[in-house]
């Protein structure tokens, strides 16, 4: 099946920067349609108004991490199916374990480039 390019693509993360490295790679990997959230309260807004086909959060953020994110979509019958790739700087083996439980389809650690990206989206998606 692969993946949709045309999907909307929702990147949170309360660092601009690090929206704009990954908006960069998700346009290198042909996604066009991307938006963006500067934190976990301010996503559940946008994915409660717009069809998001994959969400690719922080897991820090204040005042709501992507953790509690991913737990309030999963928890939402409109959003529970939205996959979900979670970002990290820290390769914590408890935090990865905690994201599996609460739901998350796949999961990267920083720093990253457009392969990866492309290899955990591909997971996502069953290519």
């Amino acid at each position: 099946m692969g993946v949709d390019l045309s999907m909307k693509v929702l990147v949170v993360d309360d660092y601009k920067t690090m929206i704009r490295i990954i908006r960069n790679l998700l346009k290198q990997l042909g996604f066009n349609e991307v938006d963006d959230a500067a934190d976990g309260s301010e996503a559940l807004v946008k994915m409660r108004d717009n069809a998001y086909g994959l969400v690719i959060s922080d897991w820090n953020m204040e005042p709501m991490t992507g953790y509690e994110l991913l737990k309030e979509v999963r928890a939402d019958d409109g959003l529970s199916r939205t996959p979900f790739i979670m970002v990290t700087a820290e390769s914590k083996t408890e935090n990865v374990i905690a994201a599996k439980k609460a739901g998350v389809n796949n999961y990267i650690v920083k720093p990253f480039n457009a392969a990866t990206l492309k290899n955990k989206i591909d997971a996502v998606f069953g290519d």
